[in-house]
């Protein structure tokens, strides 16, 4: 092997390491618009998951990611915040990866409709063949496809913090639009509750170099004075682990 194809070996096997700690779903795209390209493997973490008699996104939060439970907690804390207790009849979640909010998201709901936003077509086609959800296209900034107030429960795990700030706020005039009144909007971003010192400091020193726009910052209040402009206010939030440090989870309620 040539020096500098072993060097960028190296450098992708450090890249693919870090990012296996990262705490979300990071997939090959077909329109990779903001930088994060590595990928979890489909056929390779299909195996493993069967090997270790795991579901899909339990392998991910116990095996590659290095903490067990994270998904389920966190919808654990939705459920105790009422977020499923309406019983939402239509679900849309934007890059929901390998499908383990998903997943577990369908046990707490029976949704009539559960519309996905995916650009990594071979776990977009795995999501629709196992559980029935509907893939629009996309431009990986829009839900264009999906129709005024016509969503109840809107949600993106792991996602906003690994965008940039202009597309992550695309998304969020466009999750407003969507949902109906009434309904929620589910999303975690990287807050100043999650920088203190102690954890800037152990991303900078522990969390490796980074990759593209991973991990990004969003401002708390910027987040709810948007959507207290677009009709929504914030119910609550909580922290949910991320790599070597945590995210926060935001929960807000469409007015009427």
């Amino acid at each position: 092997m040539r020096a500098v194809d072993k060097g960028t070996s190296l450098v992708k096997s450090g890249v693919k390491r870090l990012l296996g700690r990262a705490g979300f779903d990071i997939v090959r795209s077909t329109n990779n618009l903001e930088g994060v390209d590595d990928f979890i493997p489909f056929e390779a973490t299909m195996r493993a998951a069967r090997a270790a008699g795991l579901s899909v996104g339990d392998h991910i939060d116990e095996v590659m990611n290095g903490t067990p439970g994270a998904t389920q907690s966190t919808i654990d804390e939705l459920s105790a915040l009422g977020v499923f207790a309406a019983d939402p009849k239509s679900v849309l979640e934007i890059g929901p990866g390998s499908g383990r909010y998903l997943e577990k998201t369908l046990k707490e709901c029976s949704p009539g409709r559960y519309e996905i936003y995916e650009t990594a077509a071979p776990w977009a086609g795995y999501l629709v063949e196992t559980f029935g959800v509907v893939a629009q296209p996309t431009a990986g900034c829009s839900l264009a496809p999906t129709p005024d107030g016509s969503i109840d429960l809107v949600q993106a795990h792991k996602v906003f913090n690994t965008v940039t700030f202009l597309c992550a706020a695309r998304y969020f005039f466009e999750m407003a639009r969507v949902t109906r009144p009434g309904g929620r909007i589910v999303f975690d971003v990287m807050t100043e509750t999650c920088l203190d010192p102690a954890a800037v400091r152990t991303w900078a020193t522990e969390g490796g170099a980074g990759h593209g726009s991973y991990p990004a910052a969003m401002p708390r209040q910027a987040c709810v004075d948007l959507f207290a402009s677009l009709g929504c206010s914030l119910q609550a939030g909580f922290l949910a682990p991320m790599g070597v440090a945590s995210t926060e989870v935001l929960v807000f309620t469409k007015g009427a």
